[in-house]
């Protein structure tokens, strides 16, 4: 994929993202999107760390499943409905109390499926040193 597939800049993902949720805004946002895929940072709220001080796995899935998300519709176009159809997501490490960041790269896009992967690394280090990494599978409406 080359920029030229990208249809949504980050300010559109961005509106988009809270308009699809009024009732219930996500704190996680696209920094940057490109040929390479999405950013996005998830803010550290204490509310998110679990017992052993690290962050909690549904902080993790949740930032995965969005990143996926958008990056499919940073080349679809804003359609609501395409829907997660498989997640599966490997805990590397233990995040500590700090934002955490989410890269995710589309590995194919078809008319009715699109498959990304995503890393997922705490802010102050490097996306070379994940700690978690998941494939995500996207539904898309015909």
């Amino acid at each position: 994929m080359n920029e030229a597939d990208v249809v949504m800049t980050v300010q559109e993902l961005n509106e988009f993202l809270a308009g699809a949720f009024p009732g219930a805004p996500r704190l996680y946002a696209v920094e940057d999107v490109g040929a390479d895929g999405i950013r996005m940072r998830l803010p550290y709220d204490s509310a998110q760390i679990r017992p052993g001080g690290t962050l909690s796995g549904p902080t993790m899935m949740g930032l995965a499943d969005g990143a996926a998300w958008l990056a499919t519709l940073s080349r679809i176009g804003p359609v609501a409905l395409a829907v997660t159809s498989h997640l599966s997501i490997d805990f590397l490490a233990k995040p500590g109390p700090a934002d955490l960041l989410a890269h995710a790269k589309l590995l194919r896009l078809g008319r009715r499926r699109s498959v990304s992967e995503v890393r997922l690394w705490s802010d102050g280090t490097s996306i070379d040193d994940p700690v978690a990494f998941a494939t995500v599978t996207y539904a898309i409406p015909s």
